[in-house]
């Protein structure tokens, strides 16, 4: 089994052939459709190979309130490929960059694939006279898709007419995130794997917390990122635990099944209007295109699902705000490590436990919560342990920003409050510290 970058995959679907139409593949009934996404969404295997993905917004470093358009950063992407590390790029809908790694042997040769990636793309954005800001959300620009794919307009158009089509648009369009891939391990463990997952993102979100504005303004959040993705259909974005965390692959057909249709392909991507669970649809209590459901459709559908913790044969930690070079490879390797490392998985589950489910508090006060600083200090001192040399510096960082109780935004809105929003952006889109 191999897994490749999601967010490239799903780009891809919008130039694919659509097969979702077609009777071969209908599904024939709910349970059918269940057994499909229990069997699939987990493979048994060893521990061992990581991707990463790393998003960041484009600025024009001379005029920061505009918005690069699609023909602009299209000209850049389409003289840079392949990159030497092998990653594939792809365009949010706002127009932030998202450098998708391959699959690597261990966290230390993800970081370097994307280390020798981002060493190209930076330099060839800032010869367009561009740049590449690494925040959690847009800190100055009002939300706007740029990318024309049928995909994104269609998902556009859903969450316009939803109850949540304020925070719908922001998460499309003005927010970025470091996405951590890991593999899902020995059957046996799955379970204990997926729980311990979801337990360090209140620690992990309180440490990369790096987006304390949006939309010009200061949110009064460390994470506003967490927020907005907070503020959508729980049956789409939260955690997919169930009761007891016993059984993931059985917690997410259920999850899966429940949440309401996004897209259907008629040929091109259309927005569901109307809310559909999958269940329904797979059922036959209501037909989408005029007809049931494929496993082509299923699968598409589980593209559109966004909980923190995705299962997709490997596991997606999707919970990291995009934060800068001196924090982003320390922060990878201590979520690798605490997960895939058996002596260190113990002890950052016994750390965390305190606040597994202190979302809202993590993404709002950060490190300032005492149970938060606490379960923080213990975990990155657990992964620095194991840090080799290479990321001996990259880790003192990490654990003195810890230390004091900042998050990796408060930096950030320092500067803002010294120079102001647009000058501090600018800066950082030039690459200046």
């Amino acid at each position: 089994m191999t897994f490749a970058p999601s967010t490239a995959a799903a780009a891809q679907l919008d130039s694919a052939d659509d097969s979702a139409g077609d009777s071969a593949g209908e599904i024939a009934s709910l349970e059918a459709a269940g057994e499909y996404v229990a069997d699939s969404c987990l493979v048994d295997g060893p521990l061992g190979r990581v991707g990463l993905e790393l998003e960041a917004h484009c600025y024009d470093p001379a005029d920061p309130f505009r918005r690069p358009g699609w023909d602009e950063i299209s000209d850049v992407l389409d003289w840079v490929s392949p990159l030497p590390g092998g990653s594939a790029v792809s365009v949010e809908p706002g127009g932030a960059v998202e450098l998708s790694g391959p699959p690597c042997d261990g966290v230390l040769a993800a970081i370097d694939a994307m280390n020798r990636d981002q060493a190209v793309l930076r330099p060839a954005f800032g010869e367009a006279g561009l740049g590449l800001v690494f925040l959690g959300a847009d800190p100055l620009r009002p939300t706007k898709r740029i990318n024309p794919g049928p995909r994104y307009r269609a998902m556009e158009q859903f969450f316009a007419v939803s109850d949540s089509g304020a925070a719908g648009a922001a998460m499309m369009t003005a927010t970025a995130s470091i996405q951590v891939n890991v593999d899902a391990g020995p059957q046996a463990d799955w379970a204990a794997r997926v729980r311990l997952a979801h337990a360090l993102g209140p620690t992990m979100i309180a440490i990369a917390a790096n987006s304390p504005m949006l939309g010009g303004e200061f949110s009064g959040w460390r994470s506003t990122r967490q927020r907005v993705w907070g503020q959508m259909d729980a049956a789409r974005c939260g955690p997919i635990l169930g009761a007891s965390g016993d059984d993931p692959a059985t917690d997410w057909a259920c999850y899966a099944l429940k949440a309401p249709v996004m897209l259907v392909h008629n040929p091109d991507a259309v927005a569901v209007t109307h809310y559909v669970p999958f269940a329904d649809w797979a059922d036959g209590r209501v037909l989408l295109g005029d007809r049931r459901p494929t496993t082509a459709d299923l699968d598409y559908h589980l593209t559109t699902l966004f909980p923190p913790v995705r299962p997709r044969q490997w596991l997606e930690i999707r919970y990291l705000d995009s934060v800068p070079d001196a924090f982003w490879p320390a922060l990878a390797f201590t979520v690798v490590t605490l997960l895939d490392d058996p002596a260190a998985a113990g002890l950052a589950a016994e750390a965390v436990e305190p606040v597994a489910t202190a979302w809202d508090t993590a993404a709002r006060v950060g490190l300032e919560d005492r149970r938060l600083y606490a379960a923080a200090n213990r975990c990155v001192a657990v992964a620095a342990e194991r840090a080799p040399t290479q990321l001996t510096d990259a880790m003192q960082v990490l654990i003195a920003n810890v230390e004091r109780g900042r998050c990796c935004g408060d930096d950030f809105a320092d500067r803002v409050v010294e120079s102001g929003i647009a000058p501090t952006v600018a800066r950082l889109a030039r690459g200046e510290a």
